[in-house]
């Protein structure tokens, strides 16, 4: 099958001209094995059946054997070899090389190693495919030449995805497997077959802990039902709890489960001291890092939300948070989420490394986008009134206004200054 260049090629091979190893993590079926073995000349599968018994007698014996084969070198499933950590890790030491080996592996799996790599073995989070990879958005609008390149034009660029097709891409996700496949509802099997996998079996691998499927079913669901909002820790505790009985600490530890395993994670909030401390909401946004496994949680097909259009609004938020998280990284930016005591909020701000930020908006439907403009306008309002009030302090206004569409067909520019951004052009 013919390789799919993906968004995070890039940091790989900067990273690469730094660091002898790299240590890719991420959710099992995103890509990490087929990424890695683009760039090695040597592939060590460890879960290979015709030769795992003598790559792991190997391992085991004299793990230093495999370094004398052609490099890069990319170790498949390391953990099942945790020597070969230290091995690398020595390695590294001993050469002012770089970009000489590649460790992936399965995220179901918790190795208790002697040595972190620090300084020695980057690891990088890679997610799955965002909808400018699948082959979903045209790539037209790009988010890093928006920071980069001041005369960038945006507006007038054309999406050609349509809501329905939007919707499919949203319920199959961006798992590279699928593209082999060609019958579509085939391809929404892999989302659902994942779902179960982690709730039957990985839920319990990742730390050897034994977990009640039906518990790590309940979370998962209640964290389905509250997709890409903001809410309290004990939200979802309570929501499980109202039917099964389970106590608040073994909730947690399921939740790190999902979190250990990459399936779920948290938007961090931004805290600009614009406003007293206590009126700025800190609870932290709840994603699926990748929408489908969401919605096969929720039990539903394409077809649902043809007729609930605002559930879908929060699984269209999760997917758009998604992709800001991969399109991100070419910036090395941060993505977190903004919301007050006095009603104002931000779907998104994407801070970059040099103090910049982008205040980022997410609507389905265009007849929100007045409304988008409005909630970012009184931010800015917000930030310009406490410059005033603290000019020995001023804080930075943002750098881009962006409300991310759904259905939108056209990119443009608003009066005041706000990108329109249909989701099926953007790229990183």
């Amino acid at each position: 099958m013919l390789y799919i260049p993906r968004i995070i090629d890039k940091e790989i091979d900067r990273r690469s001209k730094a660091f002898d190893a790299i240590c890719i993590v991420g959710p099992k079926g995103c890509g990490k094995t087929r990424t890695a073995s683009e760039r090695s000349k040597t592939i060590i599968k460890f879960q290979d059946e015709t030769k795992r018994d003598g790559y792991l007698r190997l391992a085991e014996d004299s793990p230093a054997l495999f370094l004398e084969n052609p490099k890069p070198i990319l170790f498949d499933e390391w953990q099942d070899a945790p020597k070969i950590w230290g091995t690398v890790r020595e390695a590294t030491d001993n050469t002012d090389s770089t970009g000489e080996f590649f460790l992936t592996g399965s995220s179901s799996k918790k190795v208790q190693t002697p040595h972190t790599g620090t300084g020695r073995i980057s690891t990088l989070g890679m997610l799955p495919m965002s909808l400018f990879e699948s082959g979903e958005s045209n790539g037209s609008v790009s988010l890093s030449s928006l920071f980069l390149d001041p005369a960038y034009e945006v507006a007038g660029k054309r999406s050609s995805l349509a809501i329905k097709d939007l919707i499919y891409a949203v319920c199959r996700g961006g798992w590279p497997r699928t593209l082999a496949i060609k019958d579509k509802t085939a391809k929404l099997e892999i989302a659902k077959d994942y779902f179960r996998q982690v709730y039957q079996t990985d839920i319990s691998a990742i730390d050897e802990v034994k977990r009640d499927p039906v518990w790590a079913k309940a979370v998962l669901s209640s964290y389905a039902r509250n997709m890409a909002t903001v809410v309290k820790p004990g939200v979802i505790a309570q929501d499980v709890k109202s039917n099964y009985p389970m106590s608040d600490p073994t909730i947690a530890s399921y939740i790190d489960a999902l979190e250990r395993l990459f399936v779920v994670a948290d938007i961090d909030a931004w805290m600009p001291q614009i406003r007293s401390k206590t009126a700025i909401r800190s609870a932290k946004k709840k994603i699926f890092l990748d929408p489908s496994i969401g919605v096969a949680a929720l039990g539903l097909s394409p077809e649902y939300f043809y007729t609930d259009f605002d559930l879908f609004g929060h699984v269209f938020e999760n997917l758009v948070l998604r992709d800001l998280l991969i399109y991100s990284m070419t910036l090395g930016g941060k993505i977190k989420h903004y919301r007050d005591d006095y009603g104002l909020e931000c779907d998104a701000v994407l801070e970059l490394p040099d103090g910049r930020y982008a205040l980022i908006e997410i609507k389905t439907g265009e007849k929100r986008i007045p409304e988008a403009e409005e909630s970012l306008l009184k931010i800015v309002a917000l930030i310009k009134d406490y410059n005033l009030k603290h000019p020995e302090i001023p804080y930075r206004e943002p750098s881009q206004l962006i409300v991310i569409t759904g259905t939108s067909e056209i990119s443009s520019v608003t009066s005041s200054g706000v990108k329109v951004i249909p989701i099926g052009c953007l790229r990183d």
